[in-house]
């Protein structure tokens, strides 16, 4: 068994999952992840796997088209994905926790119809619209403007950094529908992609994940049906937020994997490389470092893991999802940093994947909620405990 399953008490079927994804992440996605960094490319042949593994729909009923496993299932997969390639970890990630569980949990079984599937099949990805040029970590600042005519919504405006971009069919956006309701008057809508009026615009290079596909999205009196409306206009702003909780575990996971890829090289190249006569990791300075990092590592996969199963017992997961995707995203800069210095100036080297690893990990400390809205949320946490 592997060293990352010992002591978080994973049934067999979790354990089975897990070691089936490991080897697929070695044999299949490892291969290909220098050459999507570089290129700024999704990995196809790794996504044609995961379709083919089933990796798509992991969390989602068999009723339309997932495997029925739990979220820590899918947690895993990510983490084990996310060990080799951050940006296939993000990929798979955002594909489910943002693109496919809104319509999955608020969803009409008419959106349900004619999406879930294919979204459990991989067939096409799912993508999630909510940061704009002007809105950020102020979700609620939204200013792409749905107004109602008929039976439908005309929408204008548009969004940014939108993950999946490029490959996605269902688009989860949120819309304001009145300013002078502030966060009660956004509600979440899924757009097609073929609808006319809306436009699909190729992203900026980004620092790191540069195998993820991002694109920014464009309105222009774009006409979407009022069916396509997720769960209750009026709970539009919470039905998203929602969504943020679940995709901080994902991102936890994504974390975990990252932290977890570099301790593994660094591990490596410690007994592998020696100075001043002996292996690096026979250096107290760098058997420290090693230390260190499994024991951070350890504490924030304990996070994460409790949150995903908090979410599958159906309890409020919310606050402990921001702890693990806090401390999991924070441990996962740190952890690459330390890989880079233990590997020194090869570490700065795109020679070795921990360069990568650690330019991918500064994504984890900002999206679905940078590290400061985190400390937010739990703040709040703190003082209604004590009110």
């Amino acid at each position: 068994m592997s060293e990352i399953a010992t002591n978080f008490d994973l049934s067999e079927e979790q354990e089975m999952m897990r070691e089936m994804v490991e080897r697929f992440a070695h044999e299949v996605v490892a291969p290909g992840a220098a050459a999507a960094d570089e290129n700024c490319q999704l990995n196809e042949d790794a996504w044609e796997g995961m379709k083919e593994m089933g990796l798509t729909g992991i969390p989602f009923d068999e009723k339309w088209g997932g495997a029925g496993m739990d979220t820590l299932s899918y947690i895993l997969a990510v983490e084990e994905i996310s060990r080799v390639c951050g940006s296939m970890g993000l990929t798979l990630a955002a594909h489910t926790s943002l693109g496919t569980y809104p319509i999955y949990a608020w969803g009409s079984d008419s959106l349900k119809e004619k999406y879930m599937a294919g979204l459990c099949a991989g067939d096409y990805m799912g993508a999630y619209g909510l940061t704009e040029p002007n809105s950020g970590s102020d979700s609620a600042g939204t200013q792409t403007m749905g107004v109602r005519d008929g039976e439908d919504w005309i929408v204008n405006g548009s969004k940014c950094f939108i993950t999946n971009g490029s490959y996605a069919k269902p688009f989860i956006i949120t819309v304001q529908t009145n300013k002078a309701l502030g966060a009660k008057g956004i509600i979440a809508m899924v757009v097609d992609r073929d609808t006319p009026g809306f436009f699909i615009e190729k992203g900026e290079t980004k620092l790191g994940m540069r195998g993820s596909d991002w694109t920014n999205l464009v309105f222009q009196d774009c006409r979407v049906p009022v069916d396509n409306v997720l769960g209750q206009e009026d709970l539009g702003f919470s039905t998203f937020m929602k969504t943020l909780e679940g995709g901080r575990i994902s991102i936890g996971a994504l974390s975990l994997g990252i932290a977890q890829g570099a301790l593994d090289q660094a591990k490596r190249y410690a007994s592998e490389r020696e100075q001043f006569g002996k292996p690096l990791i026979r250096h107290q300075a760098v058997a420290f470092k090693l230390a260190q990092m499994e024991n951070e590592i350890q504490a924030a996969r304990h996070l994460v893991y409790h949150s995903a199963r908090l979410k599958d017992a159906g309890r409020a997961y919310g606050v402990a999802a921001a702890h693990g995707k806090l401390y999991a995203s924070e441990v996962s800069v740190r952890a690459t940093y330390e890989a880079v210095q233990i590997f020194g100036g090869n570490g700065y080297s795109r020679e070795y994947p921990v360069e990568r690893m650690y330019r991918d990990s500064k994504l984890n400390t900002i999206g679905e909620g940078t590290s400061e809205v985190q400390k937010l949320i739990i703040s709040r946490d703190l003082m209604q405990s004590i009110s």
